[in-house]
C-alpha cells in the first residue's frame, strides 16, 4: 500500500499570518516581540524561509504554542515539497533483506552491476522464483543449527549446492551400488589423503556430490537432496568444521538420507545436537538413523564399547592409536567418538583431528577458498 500524501499542505508562514492577524499584530511589531529582524518574519510568511528549532521556540513563546507545533508544520510542509524516494529504494531493501546479495556478488554468484534491476534479475534467475517474495521451493534434508525457517544464507548456500550438483555428470543412481561404495568408502578413513578419491566413488554410485565454501553466519554442515525428477540424489558439504572425524560423520549421515530416500518430500533438518547431549526423541527418526549410521561407520558401537570398558578411564594416546589401527581407521575418527560421548576432554588429543579441505578440494566439484565455477545454469528445483 502506498504512502498516504495530502494533495496540497500550506507553509508554517500561512498559519503565523493568521495568528498576526487574529491578534492585531502587525509584521513588525510582531518582530519586535521576538527580537528578530522583520524581514525574517516577511520571509517566514512569504514562505521563503523555513522554520528553525530556535525561532520555533521564539514563536511559541510569543503565541503560547509548543516549539513542536511549528517544527511539525515545517517538517509536514517540507515532506509534501519532496519528491518521493525513487521505487527502487524499497524494492533494493526488500531483495537485499531477503537474500544475502552483496555475499553472492563476492562469490561471484551473481555479477556486479550498477543497475538494480539487473541485479534483481541475476538473484531472481539464482533462486528459480518469479518474484522477490516468491517462496523458494527446495527439499532437502539439511545438518543444521537451530531452528525455524532457513536463514538466507543457508538458503543461498543450498540453492548453489543444487546449481553445482544438476551441471556434474555421474553415473545412474543406484542404491546396490552406493551401499558397495559406502564400504569402499569405509578403507578410504584410514588415512587423510584417501579422501581425495571420495568424488570418485559416490559418481560411481551416482551421487552428485559438491563441496560449497559456508557462508558467513552460516551454521550448515551439509544437504541431502534430490534433482527435480526425484532419481538423482544430491550430497553437499560445507567443510565448515575442518576435521577429519566431522568430514566422515557428517558424509555419511547425509548418504544415510539418500538411502533412505530422505529429502524428497520435503525438508529435513536436524539441530546437530550431540549424541550425548540430545534429550529423548528430540531428533526425528531420519535424523536418529543416519546419526547412528554415521557413528557406526566411523567406529562400530559394539567394538568402541568394548575398548571403552576395557580402557577407562586411563585412555592413552597409543591404546587409542592401536585401537584406530586394528579397527582400520584414522585415530582422529576415534579420538572424536570419545569427545562425543565425553570420554576424553575435547582439549585432548586434537592433533589427531586433523585438517582434510586441502586433501578434498582438488579432487571435488568446488565453490569456495577462491574458486567458483563456471556453471550459470538456474537450480533444478
Amino acid at each position: 500500500m502506498s504512502e498516504w500524501r495530502p494533495a496540497e499542505v500550506f507553509p508554517p508562514g500561512e498559519f503565523l499570518r493568521d495568528e498576526l492577524e487574529a491578534r492585531g499584530w502587525t509584521q513588525l511589531e510582531f518582530a519586535e516581540i521576538i527580537g528578530r529582524p522583520p524581514r525574517l518574519v516577511n520571509e517566514i510568511i512569504a514562505g521563503k524561509r523555513g522554520i528553525t528549532p530556535d525561532t520555533a521556540k521564539e514563536l511559541a513563546a510569543a503565541l503560547g504554542t509548543s516549539a513542536q507545533f511549528w517544527m511539525n508544520l515545517e517538517t509536514t510542509y517540507q515532506l509534501w515539497k519532496a519528491a518521493p524516494a525513487p521505487e527502487r529504494i524499497a524494492r533494493e531493501a526488500r531483495l537485499r533483506e531477503r537474500f544475502p546479495v552483496r555475499e553472492m556478488i563476492r562469490r561471484g554468484w551473481i555479477e556486479a552491476s550498477e543497475s538494480f534491476d539487473v541485479t534483481e534479475t541475476q538473484v531472481l534467475r539464482f533462486f528459480a522464483i518469479p518474484s522477490v517474495d516468491a517462496p523458494v521451493q527446495l527439499a532437502h534434508a539439511a545438518r543444521r543449527s537451530g531452528d525455524g525457517d532457513i536463514p538466507p544464507v543457508q538458503l543461498a548456500w543450498l540453492c548453489r549446492v543444487k546449481q553445482l550438483a544438476d551441471a556434474l555428470p555421474t553415473a545412474p543412481y543406484s542404491e546396490a551400488a552406493l551401499r558397495k561404495g559406502i564400504e569402499e568408502l569405509r578403507r578410504l578413513t584410514a588415512a587423510p589423503e584417501e579422501i581425495r578419491h571420495v568424488p570418485k566413488v559416490l559418481a560411481a554410485c551416482g551421487v552428485r556430490f559438491v563441496v560449497v565454501e559456508p557462508m558467513p553466519g552460516s551454521k550448515i554442515d551439509g544437504v541431502c537432496s534430490w534433482l527435480q525428477d526425484g532419481t538423482s540424489p544430491v550430497v553437499g558439504l560445507s567443510l565448515r568444521q575442518d576435521r577429519i572425524d566431522n568430514f566422515w560423520f557428517v558424509l555419511r549421515h547425509e548418504l544415510e538420507h539418500v538411502l533412505r530416500g530422505d529429502g524428497k518430500g520435503g525438508d529435513i533438518i536436524d539441530s546437530d545436537l550431540g549424541e550425548a547431549d540430545a534429550p529423548a526423541g528430540a531428533d526425528p527418526e531420519a535424523e536418529r538413523a543416519a546419526n547412528e549410521a554415521a557413528a557406526e561407520f566411523l567406529v562400530p558401537r559394539a567394538k568402541l564399547d568394548n575398548f571403552i570398558a576395557r580402557v577407562r578411564p586411563l585412555y592413552s594416546e597409543q591404546k587409542i592409536v592401536n585401537f584406530a589401527k586394528v579397527n582400520g581407521v584414522h585415530p582422529g575418527l576415534v579420538v572424536g567418538q570419545l569427545q562425543n560421548r565425553g570420554e576424553i576432554p575435547y582439549a585432548n588429543l586434537r592433533r589427531h583431528l586433523v585438517k582434510v579441505r586441502h586433501l578434498l578440494t582438488p579432487s571435488a566439484l568446488t565453490d569456495g577458498w577462491g574458486s567458483t565455477p563456471q556453471v550459470w545454469t538456474t537450480p533444478v528445483i
